[in-house]
């Protein structure tokens, strides 16, 4: 009976321990986030979508996912203990690569005919999102945001079948998580962006000269462009 008491209070020492230890962790920059207010850059790759309405018989959809490139600059303002609103100007360089079907007509194969399209552009985009934060776990802490995005399309270049329009606004949700370090914050962060109007420049179909790509331009009623952002923050 001595010997079961002796190893329960063996056990309950080890784990009082070992908590003891867990909870003790040395904490990187304690005071970081009592900031008012302080900035930082952000790096990270997107990949871009858009979501077609055409109309019968051609079919158009993003067919695969092109990995593209963004660099932005954070400023952050501590609103409370557990919120915060950020603005961050972020470049977005990728593409689109854009498939049309016309399901009326057939090649040798049998296959419908095919039109495709490498939509490339580059945004400036200047997000204002609210970040809530989690309590802070040692040197962990988790968060989510979301806000609205303004983006300006900076690729002039006139395209063969769809051309998008100069300006666009997005709905923009995700999740992040604040890692302490000894010298700085990192921030790896996941945002699903969604375009909130019809983006398509219905215009530009009067400049194609070629009148069967023209036939796949007219055929596209509206399109919602999407994006996903993987971001990595250093503040």
């Amino acid at each position: 009976m001595r010997l079961r008491i002796l190893y329960i209070i063996a056990a309950l020492s080890i784990a009082t321990s070992c908590l003891a230890q867990r909870r003790y962790v040395v904490q990187h920059k304690p005071y970081i986030d009592l900031r008012p207010m302080h900035f930082g850059i952000t790096i990270g790759m997107n990949l871009q979508d858009i979501e077609f309405e055409t109309n019968a018989p051609v079919v158009g959809d993003a067919d695969r996912w092109n990995t593209g490139f963004s660099v932005g600059v954070l400023s952050d303002m501590r609103l409370s203990n557990h919120l915060n609103l950020r603005i961050v100007p972020t470049m977005h360089f990728g593409a689109k690569h854009l498939t049309f079907l016309k399901t009326d007509e057939l090649d040798s194969h049998g296959n419908p005919k095919t039109e495709t399209q490498d939509l490339k552009n580059t945004y400036l985009a200047v997000p204002i999102n609210l970040k809530f934060s989690a309590q802070r776990w040692n040197n962990i802490r988790p968060y989510m945001m979301a806000g609205v995005s303004g983006m300006v399309n900076l690729t002039n270049k006139s395209q063969e079948i769809v051309q998008l329009k100069r300006t666009d606004l997005m709905l923009e949700v995700g999740l992040g998580c604040d890692l302490y370090l000894p010298f700085f914050k990192l921030a790896p962060e996941l945002k699903f962006c969604y375009g909130l109007g019809d983006r398509i420049d219905k215009s530009h179909v009067a400049d194609i000269k070629d009148d069967y790509k023209k036939t796949y331009a007219n055929s596209i009623m509206s399109g919602h462009t999407k994006m996903i952002v993987l971001s990595f923050y250093f503040e």
